[in-house]
C-alpha cells in the first residue's frame, strides 16, 4: 500500500470535515440546551471511534491499536465516520454540503482502492 502524502493530506481534510459535520448536526438540529453539549459530545464520539478501533501495523497510522481490529472492521468504521459525516449534514438541513461531501468521499474512495484492498485482506494481527 502506498503513502501518498497527498491522498493522506486529503483524508485528513476529509477526516476534520466529518468530525465537524457532526458538531453542525449537534448544533442545528436541536433547539436547546442540549445542542452546547452536542456541538462537543458529538464529534468526540466520532475521534474516538475513529482513533480506537484501529488495525496493528497500518502504515497510514502511528502502527499502534489501542483496540486491535481486523481491516474490514475498520474499513467499516470509516465509512461509518465518513458516511455519518454526510448523513449529519443531511440531517441538519445542509443538503448540497451533504452531498458534495459525500461525493467526495466516493471520489477519495475510488482514489485510495491500495488502501481498501489492503482493508478488506487484512486480519486482526495487522498480517494478511
Amino acid at each position: 500500500m502506498s503513502l501518498n502524502p497527498v491522498m493522506l493530506a486529503v483524508r485528513f481534510v476529509l477526516e476534520l470535515l466529518a468530525w465537524g459535520s457532526f458538531g453542525v448536526y449537534g448544533w442545528r438540529a436541536f433547539d436547546s440546551p442540549w445542542r452546547y453539549v452536542l456541538v462537543v459530545v458529538l464529534p468526540i464520539a466520532a475521534m474516538a471511534l475513529w482513533g480506537v478501533f484501529t488495525v496493528p501495523g497500518d502504515p497510514s497510522r502511528s502502527g499502534e491499536s489501542p483496540v486491535a481490529v481486523a481491516g474490514p472492521i475498520r474499513l467499516l468504521v470509516e465509512l461509518a465516520v465518513f458516511g455519518g459525516g454526510a448523513l449529519a449534514l443531511w440531517l441538519a438541513q445542509l443538503p448540497r454540503w451533504s452531498l458534495a461531501l459525500a461525493a467526495a468521499l466516493v471520489v477519495y474512495h475510488a482514489l485510495a482502492y491500495d488502501r481498501i484492498s489492503w482493508l478488506l485482506t487484512t486480519g486482526r494481527s495487522g498480517q494478511p
